[in-house]
């Protein structure tokens, strides 16, 4: 988080893309049946049985490890921190398109805050936007976005780390991070064919195929294709996506797996919203604004990306107590939008003016991870070690321009009947190169029941900064973050645990006197209890998780009130809350996700008095979801799902404060969106080699403000969407 006040041009130009932008793990696996360093594929399977009753397992559905915690094959019940982990087997019985409504029955974490997004994943995470990683490594995230928005039928599960993570993965948000694992080749040969149709012109075929090519020799192929229609009006996307993998088993004991992706978007006609607060947030007194309004111009906006990674892991075990693992990662992105937006509102309540903001961006990365992984004993204490050293080197350019653009009627919208010239030139945005090495060490020492987790590390970076004028065109920054743990494991599966851990982020910029930020930090406590059910039988599998926590982040960016226009890092944030979360399958037959989210997130220190207490954007203080889905042995089954969340501001703001549109309307300064409860179901019937399911969600179609960051910055959350999928596995 860059600052609450005074962000400037960048997060102005954030808003303006048309993004709304605001500022290797494993699949998770049983690690007691995987031997370390493999990856089990999850996958829902139709058997029927002998007396005709059909039975569709879901090994992985409820998670009950996941290395992102910890970076070794520790079980989830053993990380004194909390994680969610989102499996596939979750994500094809609940049909999750992407990762924004992946975690809609997640603790802790909110997506769609700018609603049906096309291109990216907006999440928040405890009250920060979280990083993405792919294969335990940083996306090529760019300086302004979070995550690259890679396709989520490419990838075997979702793990969501939840408070600071520098200790293991270097420079990330206070909130947490969440990891991608990509799907893995497997020596069994099996896969699917799946195609889906639904609301707005909704069509994907997809599909993935793996088998062993010769002795010691496994591959995968994952493909996807998409076209559809935006909820906006004249918008249309459509998406490739390719993703080969190849194992290597060189011996006994060596392995080594490439891993790559490919994907390409085009999204004609876009504006993603830029709507006006009087018709969406509040209501306007010419009339209804309708939802599916576009104010830009469809026959001149449009996005495009090309993004390809290429990578490998490659493990070595020494013995049985030694073993040491690389992740590599080559990542190319690239982005290219021109966008015609909103701006404002004038008197009339009808008349939109606009501005145009092309926008390009190019990030390359060569990111890389190195551990050893060894257990040993000293006495009657068992220590399991991880040592390791990651380098990332990053490259970003990015560039951009402001022009202006004709009016528009909100009701009645008249597009141009000329075309509309592109902007000949762009000027930098950013243009920087990062390099940072970190040397990270971590004990697990079991005494008994007790675990305790001691990690420590520090970080060099260098970041040269190549814009023209910079007035630090290179900074030297380093750090020491740490964390420490202890979990008492019962026999009973329950485990009581506490934790201190620690973050950092550099900050860009400098002072009144010209000096250079220094990098804002995280603390958090958390306490929380773990229950994993290991002694209820492979008929009951459950993983239970209630947690409380306090993140405060420091040298947070707040106004100099003495020189206007400049900022001083004498801002303090503070988030508190209490999160529960349940995952579980009963006889292969019940399925139940359900969570609860207490989040208090707020301004707690800053030099403008009037701003502490002011709530952080887009994290509703309150966030409740069940689904319960059950599976006939008739193979028919239906779930039903609810989900809650309260009031949540658009931006930060003085509490109280209030702004006025030209015709005299007063709207809060925080532009906060109304509480909302929706309701989701599914439909599903399932045969030995097939599945044919529909899903819908936002059923009843409620019309609400996803989120509004201004008079003219609000979006429409999404509408009621149904989608039936076909699957033929094989």
């Amino acid at each position: 988080m860059r600052g609450f006040r005074g962000l400037g041009l960048r997060t102005g130009a954030l808003l303006m893309a048309g993004a709304a932008w605001v500022p290797s793990a494993a699949l998770a696996q049983d690690s007691a049946a995987a031997p370390a360093g493999t990856v089990e594929e999850g996958g829902v399977e139709t058997v029927k049985q002998d007396d005709g009753g059909i039975i569709v397992t879901a090994r992985r559905f409820v998670p009950s490890g996941a290395i992102t915690a910890s970076k070794t094959t520790a079980p989830l019940i053993e990380t004194p921190q909390s994680e969610s982990v989102i499996s596939r087997d979750q994500i094809d019985l609940l049909n999750f398109v992407d990762v924004q409504q992946a975690v809609r029955y997640t603790a802790g974490i909110v997506g769609e805050n700018y609603g049906p997004d096309l291109r990216f994943d907006f999440l928040t995470l405890r009250g920060f936007v979280p990083v993405q990683y792919v294969d335990g490594l940083q996306a090529p995230v760019s300086s302004t976005i979070s995550n690259v928005g890679v396709d989520l039928y490419g990838f075997e599960a979702v793990d969501i780390l939840k408070g600071p993570a520098g200790v293991l993965y270097g420079t990330t948000p206070p909130g947490g991070i969440y990891n991608l694992t990509s799907r893995r080749p497997s020596t069994r040969t099996s896969g699917e064919i799946q195609l889906k149709y639904g609301t707005d012109d909704f069509k994907q075929a997809a599909g993935t195929i793996t088998g062993e090519l010769t002795n010691g020799v496994s591959a995968r192929l994952t493909g996807l294709y998409r076209d559809r229609d935006g909820q906006t009006d004249f918008v249309t996307a459509r998406r490739a996506y390719v993703a080969p993998a190849v194992a290597f088993d060189i011996g006994p004991d060596t392995k080594i797996t490439a891993l790559g992706y490919y994907q390409w978007d085009r999204v004609e006609g876009d504006t993603n919203g830029f709507l006006p607060a009087v018709g969406v947030l509040v209501p306007n007194p010419v009339g209804k604004v309708r939802r599916g309004v576009n104010l830009g111009e469809p026959d001149y906006n449009y996005y495009r990306r090309e993004q390809w990674s290429l990578g490998y892991e490659f493990t070595h075990r020494f013995s049985s107590a030694l073993r040491f693992t690389q992740n590599a990662r080559w990542s190319d992105y690239s982005e290219y939008q021109q966008i015609i937006y909103a701006n404002g509102l004038s008197a009339d309540n009808r008349t939109v003016t606009r501005s145009n903001f092309p926008f390009a961006d190019d990030v390359q990365q060569f990111a890389v991870d190195s551990r050893f992984d060894a257990q040993f004993e000293t006495g009657a204490i068992e220590h399991h070690v991880l040592a390791g050293l990651d380098y990332r080197n990053y490259r970003e350019q990015s560039a951009f321009n402001f022009l202006p653009a004709t009016n528009i009627d909100l009701f009645n919208p008249v597009y141009s009947a000329t075309p509309i010239p592109a902007p000949t030139s762009l000027f930098d945005f950013t243009n920087q190169r990062l390099k940072q090495t970190g040397v990270y060490l971590q004990d697990q020492a079991h005494i008994g029941k007790l675990i305790l987790t001691l990690s420590g590390r520090h970080d060099w970076m260098t970041i040269n900064n190549y814009a023209t004028g910079a007035a630090f065109p290179e900074a030297k920054e380093k750090k020491f973050t740490w964390r420490a743990g202890a979990t008492w494991v019962t026999d009973s599966g329950i485990a009581p645990y506490i934790s201190y851990a620690t973050s950092f982020q550099p900050l860009v910029g400098q002072t009144f006197g010209g000096n250079a930020f220094d990098p804002s930090e995280g603390k958090q406590i958390e306490a929380g209890v773990k229950f994993d059910g290991r002694n209820m039988g492979d008929d009951f599998r459950i993983f239970a998780t209630g947690a409380i926590y306090r993140i405060r982040q420091s040298n947070v960016l707040t106004q100099d009130t003495v020189n206007p226009g400049f900022s001083v890092q004498t801002g303090e944030v503070t988030s508190k809350g209490l999160e529960l979360e349940v995952v579980a399958r009963i006889r292969q037959q019940l399925s139940i996700n359900a969570s609860y989210t207490y989040l208090d997130a707020k301004v707690s220190e800053s030099n403008n008095p009037a701003e502490v207490g002011a709530r952080l954007a887009a994290q509703p203080r309150h966030k409740a979801s069940l689904f319960v889905d059950y599976t006939h042995g008739s193979g028919a089954g239906g779930g039903v799902g609810v989900r809650h969340l309260s009031s949540s501001n658009g931006v930060v703001a003085l509490p109280g404060a209030t702004v006025t549109t030209p015709s005299g309307i007063v709207i809060p300064a925080t532009f906060t969106s109304p509480a909302v409860t929706l309701f989701d179901a599914t439909l599903h019937y399932d045969i030995p080699g097939w599945r044919f399911a529909v899903n819908g969600s936002n059923l009843f179609d409620k019309r609400y403000a996803g989120r509004c960051t201004g008079l003219a910055g609000c979006f429409f959350a999404e509408g009621r969407q149904v989608i039936a999928t076909v699957t033929k596995r094989f």
